[in-house]
């Protein structure tokens, strides 16, 4: 067994226009001061990462892996989250998604799609030159539309959805195992992944792809009502990173899994900051330890109610408090008996 790396945080959430949110030196400085031992960079957020330049020059990686650990700090993973929607999105979501590309691309989705293609297999490139082994990012939609079965689904319609969107993701899937890279999928509602099934048929499509694999997050498996614990049991070998990110799901007579186009605040589920959800951490910890992660736990908060600070300061001592120290030997060697075949034989009566 391996112990969890961590506690480190996603700044994504924390980026902002003020020090120290406004550039990658002050806020790793920041992070560092309330315990983190490691970042995951968003590379859609020039302020941390030209994620072109990073892929195309190793001392450019050396310089931001320089200013990272300066801090006193690793780099955990890089994230394409927002480009890895792009890969396919649904027309019906067109003018809502042009957001998360360059204005110049607003309005036409044949070259964003190219465009987000583009920037997948920078961050594969990128990764290699910071000599990071696992990816963040999401797979893209093309049958949330169809996530209810009503209208009733065409015959044949989610195998052709899968094979379409494996079709987009194999050159980005292969060119991340030219740099020796796993991609991660946050299994995330909005996305076609998005539960165990979904990935499952997902990586059936790719041809069972080695470098198809998963972000856990038990916290969108809250907000399903899927059983987030017995989901490790089944994906552990697949499991490549982890979002530490707290959830509840308070069902009422009146709203449920829907929530009834409610904001976050009034939803029946939601986003907490760690510890002040549902989630079962020291089970999941356990269980992660138990079968050999040898990843990041990883904050990311989100949370409708509290601070984003205070979010923060609180979630490096949670997640430091969490992590497994794994035994180098047995609690019942004090009482061991020795190895002796003639002995074990006598034991078994024979």
């Amino acid at each position: 067994m391996k112990t969890i790396k961590g506690p480190a945080i996603f700044l994504a959430q924390f980026m902002g226009d003020q020090a120290p949110f406004d550039n990658l030196k002050t806020i790793c400085k920041w992070v560092a001061s309330l315990g983190y031992k490691g970042v995951q960079i968003p590379t859609w957020d020039s302020r941390c990462i030209d994620l072109q330049k990073a892929a195309e020059s190793k001392d450019y990686c050396d310089e931001i892996k320089g200013i990272v650990e300066s801090c006193g700090l690793q780099i955990t993973e890089l994230s394409t989250h927002l480009q890895g929607q792009l890969v396919a999105v649904h027309p019906a979501y067109n003018d809502m998604f042009d957001g998360f590309a360059p204005k110049a691309l607003h309005g036409k989705p044949a070259e964003r799609t190219a465009w987000a293609v583009e920037q997948l297999k920078y961050a594969a490139k990128a990764s290699k030159n910071l000599g990071l082994n696992a990816h963040a990012s999401f797979s893209g939609a093309l049958m949330w539309h169809t996530v209810y079965p009503w209208p009733q689904r065409p015959a044949g319609l989610v195998d052709d959805g899968f094979k379409e969107l494996a079709k987009r993701w194999l050159p980005i899937l292969n060119a991340f195992d030219k740099a020796g890279v796993d991609v991660c999928y946050e299994l995330h509602p909005g996305e076609d992944l998005h539960d165990g099934i979904t990935f499952e048929r997902f990586y059936e499509a790719t041809g069972k792809h080695a470098r198809c694999n998963i972000l856990y997050d038990p916290s969108h498996f809250v907000l399903q009502q899927l059983d987030y614990l017995q989901f490790i049991d089944f994906y552990h070998t697949f499991i490549k990173m982890f979002h530490v990110k707290d959830a509840e799901f308070n069902p009422t007579g009146k709203s449920g899994v829907y929530g009834g186009y409610q904001d976050w605040v009034n939803r029946p589920g939601r986003f907490r900051s760690l510890g002040d959800g549902q989630v079962d951490f020291k089970t999941i910890f356990s269980k992660l330890t138990q079968y050999d992660y040898a990843g990041w736990a990883v904050l990311e908060w989100e949370c409708a109610i509290k601070h984003p600070e205070q979010g923060a300061a609180e979630g490096a001592p949670f997640i430091q408090n969490h992590i497994i120290r794994v035994t180098e030997r047995a609690f019942d060697d004090f009482a061991a008996t020795g190895k002796d075949a003639k002995f074990n034989k006598k034991v078994l009566g024979i």
